[in-house]
Formats: C-alpha cells, structure tokens, sequence
C-alpha cells in the first residue's frame, strides 16, 4: 500500500508544479455512500454521503489529460443486528488470568456510523466537443482513501453479558461486580481502528462553457474501495468485557468482531462542479 501511494502523491506533486498550464476545479459530489461489510449476521441502512474536492487537469492533447487533487468525504450508515436478540460470544480473559466465553445478548441494538477520510484522486480524463460551448467528459482513476476517524454512536434497550468457564463447566450470569449481569438503556460512543486503501473512479458527465475560461461541470460517479478499511488485531466483542462492572462496557462496534471482514467504502451519485 506505501508503495503505491508514493507513485500516487509524487505524480500528484509533479502536476502541481505544471499548474500553470494547468485547469483548475472545484466541486461537490453528493449521493449515497456505502460502507460495504461481510461480517455476517449484520444489516445496514445506507444514508446520503458526500465530498468536497478541489484539483486541477494537465492536458496532454485536445482530447486528453490527468489530473489530480484533494477531496474531503464523509460516510453515514446505521448498522443492526439481523436478529434483533442473537448472542454473540468471543473468549476473554478474567482479572484472574482465567478466560472464559463472554457472551452478550442485546435488546434494540443500533449502530450509528460515520466515517470521514481524505481521498486523493489520480485520473485521465477523456474530453470531446459535442456542440457549442458543450464538451462530453469521462474520468477513470484511483483514489488513495485515508480515514480520518471512524465514530460509532451505540445503543441498545438492555445489556446482558454471561460468562461460561470451560474448564470447571461454570456459568455466571449475575456477578455485576466482575462485570456479568444485565444493563438497561446502554448507550456508548467509540471508533474503529483504519488504514488506509486505494479506491477506482469513474466519471461520465458534461461542461459547459460560461466564459473564456469558465466552465460548469455535472457527472455521474462512481467510487469503489479495494482491501478492507479495517485495522484490527483479534476479534473482540461488540460491546467489551468491563471487568469491573456490568455497567460502563466499552462500545467496540460490530465490524469489530471478525478481524478478518472486509470493510470498505461504495459511493454512487452527482458531482457538480466549476472549471476555471
């Protein structure tokens, strides 16, 4: 991943300095931002996303150029349960040094999320005159998708978190004091741990012309992400084990229980824009 993002910034630096020569934009893209999961047993309702971008396109013929620049995006989904009272379970390990299956069963879960990243796009850029003061454009590329944070906002109607000692075939399911028991009207907030992955783009839209060097620009695009934005270590319970208390449990989110899911951003909808 390194590797490519150095050939993506370096040329990124390599337009700029032929900026001169250069044509400048600035836009919004607006529609619906997905954040694609294969963690199994979860549901999403996908909401508006969006991002504001500003670059520029070196041409190199009549008909065809690269460009480059900077665009800010933000993601928003809520994420469920597919059964509303199913029990997931992961080992822990007590303040003892004793581990032990944590199960947790939640009433109502909800998950809000939103995610923000900064994307660099690197793209060619067909252009073709179709009438007057009317050019048809596409645009196909990679964008470099780095997270800037990725917050979750959780709550459920009640908490209930069981513990069962293999070893001495021991059940505990009302122990508040070492964290097993149930909580009503949880709510938490927390973050995934990310990195960053490269995304392909595509644009297919028109400008048109409104001065010598003006231009208004509306496309149809399409951002899709490769690898997994997810950075995690080892499975863990959605809502953490808290050792002290059955009350105050971390939120953890539910991508945060397979490590190895594949967590990535799909985003579809308009982009509107001035060329200068």
């Amino acid at each position: 991943m390194k590797f490519d993002v150095k050939y993506i910034v370096g040329f990124a630096l390599i337009l700029f300095s032929q900026g001169i020569k250069a044509q400048f934009y600035v836009g919004v893209q607006t529609g619906i931002g997905n954040i694609q999961s294969d963690v199994k047993g979860v549901r999403s309702a996908t909401d508006i996303g969006g991002a504001l971008k500003a670059g520029y396109i070196y041409s190199l013929t009549d008909h065809i150029g690269i460009g480059s620049g900077v665009e800010f995006a933000q993601y928003k989904q809520k994420v469920f349960l597919e059964q509303p009272s199913a029990t997931l379970t992961n080992f822990e390990v007590d303040q003892t040094g004793s581990a032990f299956s944590y199960s947790v069963t939640t009433g109502n879960y909800k998950e809000s999320q939103t995610l923000q990243a900064i994307q660099i796009p690197l793209f060619v850029q067909y252009k073709k005159n179709i009438n007057k003061g009317i050019d048809f454009n596409f645009r196909a590329g990679v964008k470099y998708f780095l997270p800037v944070n990725y917050k979750i906002e959780c709550s459920a109607s009640s908490v209930n978190g069981i513990a069962y000692y293999p070893d001495v075939n021991l059940y505990i399911d009302n122990l508040p004091e070492y964290g097993f028991g149930n909580q009503t009207n949880y709510a938490a907030s927390g973050e995934y741990n990310t990195k960053g992955i490269l995304m392909s783009t595509f644009e297919l839209g028109f400008t048109f012309k409104t001065g010598e060097k003006n231009a208004l620009y509306a496309a149809m695009f399409l951002d899709s992400g490769y690898g997994t934005i997810l950075d995690q270590k080892q499975n863990e319970s959605y809502l953490s084990y808290n050792p002290t208390s059955s009350t105050d449990r971390k939120a953890n989110g539910l991508y945060s229980t397979d490590k190895d899911a594949t967590i990535k951003p799909v985003a579809f909808g308009l982009t509107v824009g001035l060329n200068f």
